[in-house]
């Protein structure tokens, strides 16, 4: 913690306000807030598991798995944008009947951006600043380490202070 004196010039005395700031690391790796111990999906897996783990383990994003290797990522808003229970009364069934039509693979944004295991937490802040998602699935080569989100950020800039 870092005290700041402001000196301020007034009529003939000198005004001393003590401002309390908070130093933030500057380099503070993305190891440190991302969750490690990833759960993820496969690609053969169906909606209503992803649907579910989703639901079950309190979180938005699931990266998709094809074997080891990482091919894309399932977001609960993905999932949500077939649903038809919030327009009509009573559809339950037909939600079901979507879950059921469509694969893992036709949903997923397979497209994704990913960051390295070496990257700060800032650097990820700007990814998220600047794109439009709020997960970025954390690799060190081509294995999947972890996932950090903008939850992550947020609480991270709360212990700040």
């Amino acid at each position: 913690m870092t005290i700041i004196m402001e000196i301020k010039k007034g009529s003939g005395f000198i005004c001393i306000n003590d401002k309390t700031t908070t130093t933030m690391k500057q380099r503070e790796p993305i190891t440190h807030i991302m969750t490690k111990n990833v759960k993820t999906v496969n690609l053969s897996d169906n909606l209503f598991t992803a649907r579910d783990m989703m639901i079950d383990n309190h979180f938005r994003h699931v990266p998709v798995m094809n074997g080891s290797k990482l091919v894309g990522i399932l977001s609960k808003t993905d999932i949500m944008r077939l649903s038809f229970g919030s327009v009509f009364a009573n559809q339950e069934s037909a939600d079901e009947a979507v879950l059921e039509m469509l694969t893992i693979e036709q949903v997923m944004r397979s497209s994704i951006r990913t960051i390295n295991a070496d990257a700060t937490i800032k650097e990820a802040a700007e990814i998220f600043a600047s794109e439009e998602f709020h997960a970025l699935p954390v690799i060190e080569g081509d294995k999947l380490v972890g996932i950090v989100t903008t939850t992550d950020i947020i609480n991270y800039l709360l212990e700040q202070y």
